[in-house]
């Protein structure tokens, strides 16, 4: 239940953060509440079917310009799957460095989508 809950809010947290960014950032088309959580939940699909095709590194959720930038093409393509939902190429670009920046400052995995013990696990080996 607390998995779900989870879930719950970090969808709605990303889809807070995309509503933002719809008024933030030029050639990014400001979304309705549906579309924004329909939004976060296609771009967490797509962001998890390219970590599993290419790696963690190549992933959305990846650091590093190859992170930025695979984030920048699912937010380009999540346009197709959402109705209302409009973004230029420099639209893309400029949203996922600010939802990168976003991320930076939000505490835990409420924007990812990987569950918190995977990614305690990895800072761990990192420090090894």
């Amino acid at each position: 239940m607390n998995n779900f809950i989870g879930t719950v809010v970090r969808f709605v947290v990303s889809a807070i953060v995309l509503l933002v960014v719809g008024y933030l950032v030029p050639g990014f088309g400001r979304l309705t509440f549906f579309s924004a959580i329909l939004a976060a939940i296609v771009i967490a699909a797509l962001g998890w079917v390219i970590e599993r095709l290419f790696g963690r590194e190549v992933s959305p959720f990846g650091r590093g310009i190859s992170g930025f930038i695979a984030s920048a093409v699912v937010i380009y393509i999540a346009q197709w799957f959402v109705p209302g939902m409009r973004v230029t190429i420099l639209g893309a670009l400029l949203a996922s460095l600010v939802i990168g920046v976003i991320d930076l400052f939000v505490p835990g995995n409420v924007l990812r989508s990987e569950p918190a013990g995977e990614r305690n696990r990895e800072r761990a080996d990192d420090r090894r």
